[in-house]
């Protein structure tokens, strides 16, 4: 059997586990990313989830380190306009971006850095020495593999390397229920003017800080309402979708939308048989969307399906037992923490997980909450960092940490762990929580000076 070796092994080339790989890199370590599709950037790419929200809190950022920097690559290359205001008033900024061209700037951060990839490979299981993680077996094309490291970080969301490895989970509310599943599309030959004069004629059609009665094509970086269309072709039987409003968003270009709308209920994303099922709904609604805009809104008459994702955008499935769960209460207190690795002002956002609705609870205005390090630290298990959607968390904490901002700064927060353990030849338990905030602060994560005592 084939074997590799590295400093760093990082299971999953998703938003989180690229920044973990790229930080790991640039602090010396050797880093191996493996990944099952044959490009990276996870949901971004793979689910096509964008706009990227939040970059801010009120009027400051609060995200940047290499998350930041991946931005501004995208905006030289045209794949991005940068942080625009959110014309539906849920968060301060949106951030647009072009996926295809996100998979060629992520391609190119890792070649500068130098880490290794083994793409279209499959993680079977974790290579134990009793307690300890040592590396990781996966399928390729070439048949099975392993890979030995000194620290492996699972960057999968689903946390798959942690539950091979004995890693206790919690999955879903106090009922094992997730939130649903969504299948991306992109609208193209869009008319945003036309859409732009009908909610001018009926203000009253969308959810905005701006005034609509004078909103622009340009303005529309995201449109949340359109209810009475909505409910008119609901009531007609023409759309199924369990939403209660309309849910586009501006993409890089102007004759382009993003559409957010699918909802797939009472779905395992971790039973093959749901999945399956997940993946056919998502795609059927999708066309049965995609219909509906061509016959009732303004400025889709001649839309066409530009793109769907390769995959449904899963928000929700295994979440690890770690040195410190983060709590409701912790986001909504806008907690501090002196290991604090990552912060957001992003609300709880909870999709209902059997039919129409979103519940959000937000912070005090402005305000955001950190992540502790020891949330990236599985219980019982070394040798580990777990990174991204499945860091260690309830299942309301876990509507705000899941989103991609936040994951990244995650990730950059694992690799400049695991950067530490390696040449310090350390656990990633005894990390010091304060000098990895410190010298992540060092490299632009968004993080005050000052820490919680």
């Amino acid at each position: 059997m084939s074997a590799y070796a590295s400093d760093v092994l990082v299971v999953g080339g998703g938003n989180a586990g690229c920044m973990a790989a790229l930080a790991a890199a640039r602090h010396g370590a050797d880093v191996l990313v493996i990944e099952r599709y044959g490009f990276l950037g996870g949901t971004a790419t793979a689910a096509m989830v964008g706009p990227w929200m939040t970059f801010h809190a009120g009027e400051r950022r609060v995200v940047g380190g290499i998350a930041q920097e991946v931005v501004e690559r995208l905006q030289a290359r045209g794949g991005s306009p940068g942080h625009l205001p959110d014309a539906s008033s849920y968060v301060p900024t949106i951030t647009p971006f072009d996926p295809e061209i996100l998979k060629a700037v992520l391609f190119e951060m890792m070649e500068e850095a130098g880490v290794r990839l083994v793409l279209h490979a499959w993680l079977l299981d974790a290579l134990m020495d009793g307690a300890r993680v040592r590396g990781a077996r996966f399928a390729t094309v070439g048949g099975v593999r392993e890979a030995c490291a000194r620290i492996s970080i699972d960057a999968t969301a689903d946390a798959r390397l942690a539950f091979s490895a004995g890693v206790a989970m919690q999955q879903g509310d106090e009922r094992g229920r997730v939130q649903p599943c969504t299948m991306i599309f992109r609208l193209s030959h869009v008319d945003r003017g036309a859409l732009a004069a009908y909610i001018r004629a009926h203000p009253d059609q969308m959810r905005t800080h701006l005034d609509a009665r004078s909103v622009r094509a340009e303005d529309l970086t995201a449109v949340a309402g359109l209810y009475e269309l909505w409910e008119r072709a609901r009531s007609a039987g023409e759309v199924s979708v369990p939403r209660e409003l309309v849910s586009l968003f501006a993409t890089p270009y102007s004759d382009e939308m993003t559409v957010n709308m699918t909802r797939v209920t009472g779905v395992d994303p971790l039973d093959p048989d749901d999945l399956t099922r997940a993946e056919i709904e998502g795609r059927r609604q999708a066309m049965e969307l995609v219909t509906f805009f061509q016959r009732h809104v303004p400025g889709f008459e001649g839309s066409r399906l530009a793109a769907s994702a390769v995959q449904l955008g899963v928000r929700e499935t295994r979440r690890i037992v770690g040195e410190y769960v983060l709590t409701a209460e912790d986001l909504l207190a806008a907690r501090r923490f002196p290991d604090a690795v990552a912060r957001s002002g992003y609300p709880i956002d909870i999709h209902n997980p059997t039919g129409a609705g979103t519940l959000t609870k937000r912070l005090p205005p402005g305000e955001t909450y950190e992540i502790p390090y020891r949330c990236l630290v599985p219980a019982g298990i070394d040798g580990m960092l777990v990174t991204g959607r499945c860091i260690s968390t309830t299942h309301e904490a876990l509507a705000s940490t899941r989103l991609t901002p936040t994951v990244m700064t995650l990730g950059q927060a694992a690799g400049t762990a695991a950067a530490l353990c390696t040449r310090e030849d350390t656990r990633p338990r005894d990390v010091d929580g304060r000098r990895l905030r410190a010298i992540l602060r060092d490299d632009g994560v968004d993080l005050p000076e000052q820490a919680a005592r």
